[in-house]
């Protein structure tokens, strides 16, 4: 499936679904409020997987951030949206998918004036083996341990996307964080 087809998830003000729009017609400079989600991937030795997105990415193009990000179909669970952002992006398979915070919702503005307005919860996975990324996605990637990580998002906040900012100061994401760094 590409983004010419792909539907995401409306969502009105009470945060029921009301719809659906094509993926290519909804980020423009009047998003509407959809729902989507994002994980954050962990190798056997709890390194987080950073990503850069490619600089073809309409949003945020060259931009690090967490591991994988997506939307779910109409009729399809996040953690099966997950699976398969993960295998389109990365060419990677996950396993242990743990919902961490499911109240995450933000707006945020690019340089370009494309509006992110997203329901999003956030998730944690294990990857499976290395990804092999989708250039189209991703240009780079790193395995990182999680104090870095923290450490240089609050350093240089604008190096990273703002969502993987501000989901890094929540708590439930933090106190998921805290249990990968024993």
């Amino acid at each position: 499936m590409n983004d010419r087809t792909e539907r995401v998830l409306l969502l009105d003000e009470h945060l029921r679904i009301c719809g659906t729009e094509d993926k290519a017609r909804v980020h423009t400079t009047h998003t509407p409020l959809h729902l989507a989600f994002s994980c954050y991937i962990f190798n056997d030795e709890n390194r987080l997987l950073l990503t850069r997105r490619a600089l073809s990415k309409m949003a945020w193009p060259g931009v690090w951030t967490n591991s994988v990000c997506g939307h779910p179909l109409p009729d399809e669970p996040s953690p099966v949206a997950l699976r398969r952002r993960c295998c389109q992006e990365l060419g990677l398979n996950v396993e242990n998918i743990c919902e961490v915070d499911p109240d995450f919702r933000y707006r945020a503005v690019d340089a370009g004036g494309v509006v992110e307005n997203e329901v999003c919860p956030v998730f944690f996975a294990r990857a499976l083996h290395s990804p092999q990324p989708n250039p189209a996605e991703v240009m780079d990637f790193c395995w990182s341990p999680v104090s870095s990580v923290l450490n240089v998002v609050r350093a240089v906040p604008a190096a990273f996307s703002p969502w993987m900012g501000q989901q890094l100061q929540r708590e439930a994401v933090l106190a998921a964080m805290a249990s990968r760094m024993r």
